[in-house]
């Protein structure tokens, strides 16, 4: 971006005028060991040890203390200014040489007046001092006094915060509003504002077919007299090009013809800049390519399409795993398992997964959760948007209300309407063995699984804003009882974000379900009957805890049921969040909950922020305990709570 300024400026200090699981993986706990400096640290926080002091790392290693000033500066200001200070950052790391500090000190008044374009501060003034003198005063090769660290001043002036004025566009951008990219007359003219408009209308070309839309001028004149800027912003086009031949490059067992099929990227479809996008996301959610690459034509080809390449490099075929987790109410659990990502070369998936839940919590190995299954995806089955998935899965379920032997083989097929919306369905056959309130009795189930999801979150794990929505149904036949039924669910949650950098979300879910059946509840598995309670519901009670009960006290199970949660996340560091939240549910043995047992769990819980989504542990308390229930729950894993 070039800045031109008009009218008087004062100073003598230089101007700038240029432009999850509580464990994923034992990997995520990294031992530092160098030399006799020793230090143990989880997601890059030192748990105990002495690391290696940095400074032996760097020759001839010369310390400094660095005092910032900018008086003038409100709280926002400064602390951007403070975030932008190398300086500061690094006051604790040593530079090398005389020489190093003053090539930092420059560094840093570049990045210190590029802070305060971008906060409309064009008129503002960054003197740096070393040891006394002004960085522009010292000689070619300077030596200071390293008896104590060498001090440096940086005084910052801010100035006046300027303003739009005019916005001329030009070319291919011409007749546009100002107010639509956040230049109206009177606002703030940020650089950071100013080079995003321009981003934007090239991104709006491009989105029209045009792949050699280009910004040919940006410039911004800064009226110092009256504390404005001008600006003007031009753009070309160019041609309007579909999309022509796509290759692909770098792949080794995984067939061309099916990465570009799954790519979706298809000869003579419009050019979209937002489907290049989402192609690279689809091919690297498949998990089998440790990079991919779009990379567009230089030049149209002769039928005037636009040849495009896809790069791939392919990951590990085989992978293995662990995990665990952990709450006072459902125990502790590991799990473990087995993949091949790439089974037939067109990314088939087969997992072998197995786990065992509830340890501790009971010393009867009889009376743990099982489970072991082997799971097939195939991507692109039928059509490029299609997945078809198959299992048999065997499960033990121990939890309080009842004990559960079950083995389900499923087959089913889901459809990415949109890049939010998906359709799924699925046959399902199901053998299982209850011991529970109506005492041992064994059911043989065939249902058809149907589903609708909208995901409309920014981010799945950690979600800022959005909103997620799906609704279900499961018609089935309970052979042995020969009982027709069929579920009903559904469930939406949103977020919404408050503060600078959404440094507050509101979180809220709502859930309810309906079992409609031609006998008693009794003909239908209890896996199947609805209960509330646990890390997965309302925090606070044990583990589907909340059901009707019977006259002798058993859990029952209900026909329906509603629950709520509510959060607010609240970020504290970057990396540290803490989260009040109030969960609430029902469960009744009618089809239409009737709200009689309304049940409600508090608490608070801490999310730490890791690459791989924040992990959590919550505490949380019942409102309104059942006689001898769960006085309170502990929970952890890996992302939010929903």
């Amino acid at each position: 971006m070039r800045i031109r300024g008009t009218g008087p400026k004062t100073g003598t200090a230089y101007r700038r005028t240029g432009t999850m699981m509580v464990m994923a993986a034992a990997a995520a706990f990294s031992p530092v060991l160098i030399g006799d400096a020793y230090a143990f640290k989880l997601f890059g926080i030192t748990i105990f040890g002495k690391e290696e002091d940095e400074g032996e790392q760097v020759p001839d290693p010369v310390r400094y203390t660095v005092d910032l000033k900018a008086d003038s500066a409100d709280p926002d200001l400064k602390k951007a200014l403070e975030n932008s200070s190398r300086l500061v950052s690094d006051q604790k790391r040593p530079v090398s040489g005389d020489l190093g500090i003053v090539v930092k000190a420059r560094d840093d008044r570049d990045r210190l007046i590029a802070a305060l374009y971008e906060k409309a501060r064009y008129g503002g003034v960054v003197t740096i001092t070393i040891d006394g003198r002004n960085i522009d005063d010292l000689p070619p090769n300077p030596t200071f006094d390293r008896s104590a660290p060498i001090p440096v001043t940086v005084d910052i002036v801010p100035g006046p915060v300027f303003r739009v004025k005019e916005v001329q566009f030009g070319g291919d951008a011409a007749s546009r509003n100002p107010a639509d990219y956040d230049l109206a007359p009177g606002a703030e003219a940020g650089s950071l504002a100013i080079i995003k408009a321009g981003e934007k209308i090239v991104e709006q070309l491009k989105s029209e077919g045009r792949p050699f839309a280009k910004l040919t001028e940006r410039k911004v004149v800064a009226d110092h007299r009256n504390d404005t800027v001008d600006i003007v912003l031009a753009a070309e086009g160019g041609p309007v090009a579909p999309i022509g031949d796509v290759g692909v490059t770098g792949e080794k067992t995984v067939r061309p013809g099916f990465i570009q099929r799954y790519s979706r990227l298809n000869k003579g479809e419009a050019y979209s800049p937002e489907a290049l996008k989402k192609a690279g996301e689809r091919l690297r959610a498949l998990g089998v390519f440790s990079s991919v690459t779009i990379h567009e034509g230089d030049a149209l080809a002769p039928d005037g399409t636009l040849p495009m390449t896809i790069e791939v490099s392919e990951g590990k075929r085989r992978y293995f795993g662990v995990g665990a987790q952990y709450s006072t109410t459902d125990g502790f659990g590991v799990q473990g398992y087995w993949g091949h990502r790439n089974l037939f070369g067109e990314a088939e998936t087969l997992r072998i997964e197995g786990s065992v839940s509830r340890l501790g919590e009971t010393t009867d190995v009889g009376s743990l959760d099982y489970s072991a299954g082997i799971l097939f995806t195939k991507p692109g089955a039928f059509f490029p948007a299609a997945t078809l998935k198959a299992g048999i899965v065997a499960k033990t379920q121990n939890p309080d209300a009842y004990n559960a032997t079950l083995v389900t083989a499923s087959l089913g097929l889901s459809y990415e309407l949109t890049d939010q919306d998906t359709v799924s369905a699925s046959g399902e056959v199901r053998w299982e063995r209850d011991d529970d309130a109506f005492g041992t009795n064994d059911y043989l189930t065939v249902a058809l699984p149907l589903q609708y999801d909208r995901d409309a979150r920014d981010d799945k794990l950690n979600p800022t804003e959005g909103y997620r929505a799906t609704v279900s149904a499961k018609p089935g036949y309970e052979v042995f009882n020969a009982t027709p039924y069929a579920a009903f669910e559904g469930s939406i949650s949103g977020y919404l974000p408050f503060g600078a950098e959404d440094g507050v979300v509101l979180a809220g879910k709502v859930a309810a379900g309906t079992l409609v059946s031609s006998g008693g509840i009794e003909n239908i598995p209890a896996t199947q009957r609805f209960f509330a309670g646990g890390g997965g519901s309302v925090r606070g009670y044990a583990y589907q805890e909340i059901s009707p009960y019977n006259d002798d006290g058993d859990a029952t199970g209900g026909r329906s049921y509603v629950t709520g949660s509510l959060e607010a996340r609240i970020k504290i560091t970057d990396t540290i969040g803490i989260v009040p939240f109030i969960d609430v549910g029902t469960v009744a043995d009618s089809t239409f909950p009737g709200f009689s047992d309304i049940r409600a769990g508090a608490g608070a819980g801490i999310r730490y922020a890791t690459p791989f989504g924040p992990l959590r542990l919550d505490f949380a308390v019942p409102l309104n305990k059942y006689e001898d229930g769960t006085d309170y729950g502990i929970y952890a894993g890996i992302g939010q709570s929903f």
